[in-house]
């Protein structure tokens, strides 16, 4: 049987983690693709369909409403008067909260007489796993709770208090309610599995609104994450001016995406992490939650603490082939289950460690939230793993012993490629054939020279031995990965993406190169070269960059690692530009991702194609990305940030301003930034000086005017 990824791209989406709900751009939840309602890996509603008086509403406007909601303005012409103006209309809200989705039905009419409607729901139960969703294999029908496949109304023990409803379960003790409070309620069943009919007669009167609300609402005893006790974010919402509107835009939808998608895990249910994207990877991610809490560090440290200490609670202790698990190792994901996608060959054990930068980049973050202020407690209690991390790095992520670190899959069912970039044609050669693995990827060894670097410092200013093995260690590194990894084509040198299982230098140019600017690995003039090769036009799109050259033999705009644009790739890149003094290619590639901002709503997907805007006037969606994406959205922040050219050093009471000159964005003015728990405000002239104000025990350098600290 041939099986199809569904596609996302113009989905409705209401998400608060671990719960979603995802319907067709109409509103409707349809039995199509990846619709219906999710609590973390199960879907639990296939479908639910409305119609008001025999007929679906038509509508006329649709799109997010803030944070987990979105509302659909319908017209209901199957019971409307005369004329041609429409004269009855519904409104629907539709709202995700943590366990529950509550959808608000508002029936108003401007007709001479009372309006007498059925309004009626066809819902589908459903309990289908997320991989059955994502494979597009056929779905699983839920089972209904005992004496709820009858009338609909549940025995006085079972049932909710506040109206009539039915009840049902999935494996793993989830079980979900529908409530539909004043409707009849009848379940039945068919081949397909239970449907519940929802069935409301209503009579609206001209100028009174009639409202009816249905909700789903889900019990998950033994879920591996949930939803934070806080319901507060743990970053601050900064205050954004700027000539260039477009980016106080794109940062507002960010910050409410990112706080839709706050998560907590079992084992560690006092931190919050960022789960990675919905609707397919709503849970904790290695990499990407890092990534993302790195990307918010402006905005405080408290994220980062908390990802931080809920991947290091699960650190590897011991050599494990089927799970990929290693001393000291960071995991790339944890599941309530195992996850089987049969189409790719892959089956991943519920606690997955097969990344081999998340390790690396754990140190990273560690060391930037320090600069950031992080609380010096904090960060001590986190060393030990941090030195764990840093001797997997020499002892077990360098496996053969070459000075790299370089993966591969032992069991032949997990991840082929185990870098960012992780599907399975995602390292090739420049001719498009497939590289063949242990592969060493590029930007790894900058992230491994920058966590030795890094783990060096925290090691030094904590009293603990070790920095100087580290910084020996990096420079080693530094030293072979500048006799091994560089390459030629007509163009000139550059960094290839990878080295083969036989030490060959794979010579696809891609836009990994971007993730080397910023970790010390690359000497002035390299990081010229590299800023040069992300500034051709093969690399950079007009929208983003590329993620590989359009001058490669594998590319194609729609391919997920060999030529689609993602924004958080693009927005490593623009930082470490802005940082390495190369603002004028950080501000082109910056302004590619507000044009897509202003294409697409604001809301950043996790990737679009790479098409350039001479190819296509507006972007094209890839179509089976996710959103809201952690670190898509946490690139906006990157975007501000690197504008403004912060660069903390907080235990040695020094923040330094570098904004890129002339401003990208022209006058821009931020209050409400952090630093070290402290009000941090920037305001940046046109042509690029800087006014700092803060209450922070910080010397504050660059800026060309300070004012009185903010008490």
């Amino acid at each position: 049987m041939t099986t199809l990824q569904p596609l996302l791209h113009d989905l409705l989406a209401a998400v608060a983690a671990p719960t979603q709900a995802w319907s067709a751009p109409d509103g409707q939840l349809r039995a199509a693709g990846a619709q219906g309602i999710y609590q973390a890996d199960t879907r639990l509603v296939r479908s639910a369909l409305l119609t008001v008086g025999g007929a679906e509403p038509e509508t006329v406007a649709a799109g997010p409403d803030g944070p987990g909601a979105v509302r659909v303005t319908a017209l209901v012409r199957a019971v409307d008067g005369p004329g041609a103006d429409p004269t009855t209309r519904l409104d629907r809200r539709r709202v995700a909260a943590p366990g529950r989705v509550q959808e608000t039905l508002v029936l108003t009419c401007a007709t001479a007489e009372p309006v007498t409607a059925r309004v009626a729901l066809t819902v589908r139960p459903d309990a289908s796993p997320m991989e059955v969703v994502k494979t597009g294999r056929p779905p699983v029908a839920a089972r209904l709770l005992a004496d709820d496949a009858t009338d609909g109304t549940p025995d006085a023990g079972d049932g909710p208090a506040d109206g009539p409803g039915t009840r049902w379960e999935a494996d793993g003790g989830r079980t979900a309610a529908l409530l539909a409070p004043g409707a009849e309620v009848t379940t039945t069943q068919d081949a397909d599995g239970p449907v519940v009919e929802v069935v409301w007669d209503v009579v609206v009167t001209p100028g009174t609104p009639t409202t009816l609300t249905w909700s789903v609402d889900v019990d998950d005893p033994g879920a591996v994450v949930g939803p934070p006790v806080r319901p507060a974010p743990e970053w601050s919402v900064p205050r954004v001016q700027a000539d260039d509107r477009r980016l106080p835009a794109l940062l507002a939808q960010s910050l409410d995406d990112l706080a839709t998608l706050r998560m907590t895990a079992a084992h560690a249910p006092d931190d919050v992490f960022l789960a990675a994207g919905a609707p397919w990877f709503f849970t904790l991610f290695g990499r990407d939650s890092l990534w993302a809490a790195r990307m918010l560090l402006p905005l405080g440290t408290e994220l980062a603490a908390g990802t931080l200490r809920t991947l290091a609670a699960l650190q590897g202790t011991r050599t494990d082939p089927a799970t990929a698990e290693q001393p000291g190792k960071i995991l790339h994901e944890v599941r309530a289950g195992e996850l089987a996608l049969p189409d790719e060959g892959m089956v991943l054990p519920p606690v997955y460690y097969g990344t081999v930068d998340a390790t690396p980049l754990w140190v990273c973050v560690l060391h930037d939230a320090w600069r950031w202020g992080m609380p010096a407690e904090q960060v001590e209690a986190l060393l030990p793993a941090a030195e764990r991390a840093l001797a997997w790095m020499s002892d077990h992520g360098d496996a053969d012993g070459d000075g790299f670190l370089e993966y591969v899959d032992e069991t032949g069912h997990g991840l082929a490629n185990q870098g960012w970039k992780d599907s399975g044609d995602s390292v090739q050669w420049r001719d498009g054939t497939l590289a063949t693995g242990p592969i060493a990827l590029v930007e790894v060894q900058g992230y491994a020279h920058e966590a030795a670097l890094a783990g060096a410092a925290l090691l030094d200013a904590f009293g603990r031995p070790g920095g100087d093995r580290w910084r020996a260690w990096a420079a080693r590194l530094a030293e072979r990965f500048r006799a091994s990894f560089w390459t030629s084509d007509d163009e000139g040198p550059y960094p290839g993406i990878a080295l083969d299982a036989d030490k060959r230098v794979v010579d696809s140019v891609t836009s990994n190169l971007g993730h080397l600017l910023g970790t010390g690995l690359l000497s002035a003039e390299e990081e010229a070269v590299v800023a040069a090769r992300l500034a051709g036009a093969d690399l950079g799109s007009g929208r983003g960059l590329r993620t590989l050259s359009a001058r490669s033999g594998g590319f194609w705009p729609l391919r997920y690692h060999g030529g689609a644009v993602w924004p958080h790739d693009t927005a490593i890149a623009v930082a470490g530009l802005a940082r390495a003094g190369h603002g004028d290619v950080a501000a082109s590639l910056a302004a590619g991702l507000l044009a897509v901002g202003e294409d697409v709503g604001w809301r950043l997907p996790e990737l679009w194609s790479g098409d350039a805007p001479d190819e296509s006037p507006r972007t094209v969606p890839y179509p089976a990305a996710c959103r809201p994406q952690a670190w898509s959205a946490a690139s906006a922040v990157v975007v501000l940030s690197s504008a403004l050219g912060l660069r903390p050093d907080v235990p040695g009471g020094t923040l330094t301003v570098a904004p890129v000159r002339p401003s990208p964005f022209g006058a821009l003015g931020v209050e409400g930034l952090r630093l070290a728990g402290h009000p941090l405000d920037v305001r940046v002239t046109a042509s690029g000086e800087a006014r700092v104000t803060t209450s922070a025990a910080v010397q504050v350098r660059g800026a060309d005017s300070i004012e009185a600290p903010r008490r």
